[in-house]
């Protein structure tokens, strides 16, 4: 049986939806408003967790979503927080850790299902874009390997959860392949695309978190 919505739930989810909207209309007008708003998502998606907290079994979750989105955050500010470091290599590192904890909790506590047959279209994703970005990424070929079999791992262990975690995991893909592309071959990418990256990471973001909780909410909130 499907939960109620809570007054709640909606106050504690409303601060992270205007945000990830402004978010993406500020990118898509290239206003000075997209940086620090990047910033500010994935704390403010940190607030269902924490509101959850006391209703979510096994307790070890609410540690294990808080540190996808604490090394999320991470990667999406590694510029910003690393100035003098590597950039890129630094997303993917923070990204590919968010992944690994992403994949403990589809597999350890949010699994419903086998891994369904269809999802062996991402390993085929993976394959295809190796052959694609992979000759355009120079020295960064092995950690960009690396990366996308992670986040191939993430959206097909998601698969094993509800469908609101499977589509996350999706949503997910979506947006790193985008941005892959962006990176890799920018002068392929149209500028439409810059906000594209946002909108499905930050859908993808919202519904894992969203479907997670939904998934390990003691049964006594029923």
């Amino acid at each position: 049986m499907p939960r109620s919505i809570r007054p709640l739930d909606i106050a504690v989810w409303t601060p992270y939806v205007v945000l990830a909207v402004i978010h993406v209309i500020a990118l898509s007008a290239q206003s000075p408003l997209a940086a620090p708003t990047k910033l500010t998502l994935m704390p403010l998606l940190a607030l269902p967790v924490a509101a959850a907290a006391p209703r979510l079994r096994p307790r070890v979750t609410v540690a294990l979503l808080l540190t996808a989105l604490l090394l999320s955050w991470l990667g999406d500010g590694a510029g910003a927080f690393f100035p003098g470091g590597p950039e890129l290599p630094l997303m993917l590192l923070f990204f590919g850790l968010a992944h690994v904890v992403y994949i403990v909790v589809f597999l350890r506590f949010a699994s419903i299902r086998r891994l369904p047959r269809w999802t062996l279209l991402y390993a085929a994703w993976w394959i295809g874009m190796l052959a694609v970005v992979g000759p355009h990424v120079g020295n960064l070929f092995f950690a960009v390997a690396a990366y996308g079999l992670v986040l191939a791992g993430t959206a097909a262990t998601s698969a094993r959860g509800n469908a609101v975690i499977a589509t996350g995991g999706a949503f997910f893909l979506a947006s790193d392949s985008i941005l892959a592309f962006r990176l890799f071959l920018p002068d392929a990418m149209p500028a439409w695309t810059s906000p594209a990256v946002m909108l499905t990471y930050t859908l993808g973001q919202g519904l894992i978190i969203a479907g997670v909780i939904r998934a390990l909410r003691s049964e006594k909130d029923g």
